[in-house]
């Protein structure tokens, strides 16, 4: 994965350049994949005087601002942001051969907060915007799930109702309004997510929905600490990985690259980081 570490150093390159300029104290972190020898939970995080400032106006963002940003190649298809998607679709597009179909990718990032439902939900409605492309989105995140908000669905029936056999799967599909996209959202939160993503009925699910669809984008939970993004990413045709600039150590993603099946990495998207047309995600 030589690639993800040289996307990594390049965007923390910029970020440092951009730092200096502006007279910021932001303090040097190197990309190195040797460093990486001490486990995720084993190192505190150092936070950076950026860091700190930059994660508060995060939180200070309102609700409805968040939202926007988390479906923005909805609400302005034509913006940069929407272009860095278009390109994420064709780079896995590019990579998909009749030997490597790639109907079901999943995303997934190490923490939470990174960026994974936004790169989810907007990569989901730029493929939707290919002509006689069926694409369908899925929550797996059963225990903090937010694609149906973001999307302002209020779903009857979900991915843990399907599979516990209480709803069939035309039941739990919602249409988005406004986007030929299908989305298989969450509704109730299961006592026992783990067991169900990894159960023979989700097996079972992945494999109908790739039957239906010319491509499904499944939004997983964080894969650290959790079995449960394993467990999906373990289903599906390939991966990408969602990493967010000055906020996702190194050392995590080097974790997550550990037990993640390596073949079915189709890249990385780099998250939060700053050029002249705004914020945008780096795809490697």
């Amino acid at each position: 994965m030589a690639k993800v570490y040289e996307a990594l150093r390049r965007a923390e390159e910029e970020r440092r350049r951009l730092a200096d300029e502006a007279g910021s104290p932001v303090a040097r972190l190197e990309w190195e994949p040797e460093a990486a020898t001490e486990t995720a939970a084993a190192k505190p995080r150092k936070r950076s005087l950026f860091r700190r400032l930059f994660r508060r106006r995060r939180e200070e963002v309102s609700p409805a601002g968040d939202l926007n940003k988390r479906r923005v190649a909805l609400l302005q298809p034509d913006s940069f942001v929407a272009e860095q998607f278009r390109a994420l679709r064709g780079r896995i597009d590019a990579l998909e051969t009749p030997d490597r179909p790639l109907r079901t990718i999943s995303i997934v990032s190490a923490q939470p907060g990174e960026g994974k439902t936004t790169s989810s939900i907007n990569l989901a409605l730029v493929t939707a915007l290919s002509l006689g492309r069926r694409v369908l989105l899925v929550d797996c995140d059963l225990r903090r799930p937010s694609v149906h908000r973001s999307l302002g669905i209020q779903p009857e029936r979900g991915v843990a109702e399907v599979l516990l056999g209480e709803a069939t799967l035309d039941e739990a599909i919602v249409k988005v309004e406004g986007a030929n996209l299908d989305v298989l959202p969450v509704r109730d939160r299961p006592v026992n997510p783990s067991e169900l993503l990894t159960s023979e009925a989700m097996a079972k699910l992945i494999a109908d929905v790739a039957s239906r669809y010319d491509r499904v984008i499944l939004d997983t939970p964080a894969a650290l600490g959790l079995p449960d993004a394993k467990a999906v990413c373990d289903q599906c045709d390939g991966m990408v990985i969602v990493v967010r600039a000055d906020e996702t150590r190194q050392e995590d993603v080097h974790t997550v690259l550990e037990f993640l099946d390596r073949d079915r990495i189709l890249g990385l998207v780099l998250n939060g980081t700053v050029s002249e047309q705004g914020r945008y995600g780096y795809v490697s």
